[in-house]
């Protein structure tokens, strides 16, 4: 705003504030999520997939330095979601980034927004139900069972759950939660007694000398690690969840800023702490992409049915996931639908006040998963896993956007930042876009599947532009009608 048009506005001044804008998504919701449903979240957020499966592959590909690459990517996460809190202290909304998108890039950068979580959330949804088919096939019961058939199991029966109402979805996830922080505390707890009593695992003491022993804390080099960097991303991938789980809570002012605030230390102690101990209990070479590194470490200590208990937890952590990414959709669908940026019947809820159109769109994607695990089951969770990578560094970039545009809004008076704050604005959102632009542009050294992945963002692009236009007409249309 020029000098001239400042000084010819008479109603407002620098340090009023216009009125908090209103997203028509947000209604209709019942607030029953109680604030141990959102810490818990936010807990379960940081503790997924990506670490009790991705990380045994990643650990074989990058050796220990693996922990450095979540510790740097935890705490670029960790900035997202503080800035993310500071908008949701700001405005509540179940469309959370969306409806910040919308305020403040406009509609085109909310249907951005929502289609790329879109993609991220389907996609992690195969990531999820293969890694649920392949936790199962641990079990000798389950093995002549095809890993297609237990995807399909496992997304109807999370759908069924997802549907009935958000008070069961908190539930779950309460309960999936502890049961994971229970599990990855117990493992420590192991990890650590072996460590000081030297009790062999699977033939040798564990110890700084596994890893100075089998080519030190970068056995492969440096490129390794930084190959490695776009799917530890996507371990981080749950923890916007606090955003959208805001909008149905009484409290988001009192829940939110503690359940952001624990994200950094649960990041130091689960994901650096869990990935320091693997590397110390086995060489690195010891673990694959097939197995949880949790299995792998408890199947080679003779501990009788420890395998079997630590599989059935992480298959619960997948599980979750899966819960978790039907939620998340179904709220970001229905904030889009009511601004007319995406099909009309995702906007619908059931009697339990569930948006059932939007989490039946993702579901019908990951059906499509199952299909991918039918055809290529040994590469179906790496390749899904690349595609969620460009969905969710695309809603953290646009997160992080959306914050200096509400800073600067901020610095123009037009509104007012609450006290609980992302620290070193605008540094800190330069910063953390430029990282994650740089895990996007690494990606074209993995010449077998990341480099194919980026080949899909003109695709992708493509069929953004298409829709756009498509949506447009068909309003126009029907603003003709009436």
């Amino acid at each position: 705003m020029s000098k001239e048009a400042l000084d010819t506005a008479p109603a407002v001044s620098r340090t009023d504030t216009a009125p908090t804008p209103h997203d028509a998504g947000d209604a209709g919701y019942s607030k029953d999520l109680k604030a141990r449903h959102v810490n818990m979240i936010a807990i379960g957020g940081a503790i997924g997939t990506g670490l009790f499966l991705g990380a045994g592959g990643r650990l074989h590909d990058a050796g220990p330095a693996l922990a450095l690459a979540y510790l740097v990517c935890g705490i670029f996460a960790f900035f997202v979601v503080r800035a993310l809190g500071e908008l949701v202290l700001y405005r509540p909304s179940s469309g959370s980034f969306v409806s910040y998108a919308r305020e403040f890039l406009g509609e085109k950068g909310a249907y951005v927004a929502g289609w790329m979580y879109f993609v991220n959330w389907s996609t992690t949804g195969i990531a999820d139900i293969t890694a649920i088919a392949l936790y199962t096939h641990y079990w000798s019961l389950f093995t002549d069972i095809p890993q297609w058939t237990l995807a399909l199991i496992a997304l109807a029966v999370v759908l069924a759950v997802n549907l009935i109402s958000v008070k069961i979805f908190g539930e779950m996830e309460f309960w999936f939660s502890i049961i994971k922080v229970a599990a990855l505390v117990a493992f420590m707890c192991i990890g650590i007694f072996l460590l000081v009593t030297q009790h062999k695992v699977g033939g040798e003491s564990p110890g700084p000398d596994v890893i100075t022993g089998h080519g030190g804390f970068l056995p492969h080099g440096l490129m390794p690690v930084v190959l490695v960097m776009q799917g530890v991303v996507f371990a981080y991938a749950s923890l916007e969840l606090v955003g959208v789980a805001a909008g149905e809570t009484a409290e988001p002012h009192k829940v939110v800023p503690r359940a952001v605030n624990s994200i950094m230390w649960r990041v130091g102690l689960f994901y650096v702490g869990s990935v320091v101990l693997l590397a110390l209990l086995l060489p690195a070479s010891a673990y694959s992409a097939g197995q949880s590194p949790f299995v792998t470490v408890l199947s080679r200590i003779g501990v009788p049915a420890a395998g079997d208990v630590m599989n059935l937890v992480v298959l619960t952590a997948a599980m979750s996931s899966l819960n978790s990414g039907l939620y998340s959709t179904g709220r970001i669908l229905r904030s889009m639908a009511m601004a007319g940026s995406a099909p009309r019947f995702t906007a619908r809820m059931n009697r339990s006040q569930v948006p059932y159109g939007g989490i039946m769109l993702t579901s019908a994607v990951c059906v499509l998963g199952v299909g991918l695990n039918y055809l290529v089951p040994g590469k179906a969770f790496e390749i899904v896993l690349n595609i969620a990578s460009l969905g969710i560094i695309s809603t953290w970039v646009i997160i992080m956007v959306c914050h200096l545009a509400f800073v600067r809004r901020a610095k123009e008076g037009l509104l007012t930042r609450p006290q609980f704050r992302l620290p070193g604005s605008p540094v800190t959102e330069i910063a953390t876009i430029a990282f994650l632009l740089s895990v996007l542009g690494l990606m074209w050294e993995d010449p077998e599947v990341g480099r194919k992945t980026l080949y899909l963002i003109p695709l992708i692009a493509a069929g953004l532009v298409a829709g756009w236009y498509a949506i447009r007409r068909r309003d126009a249309r029907s603003a003709l009608r009436d």
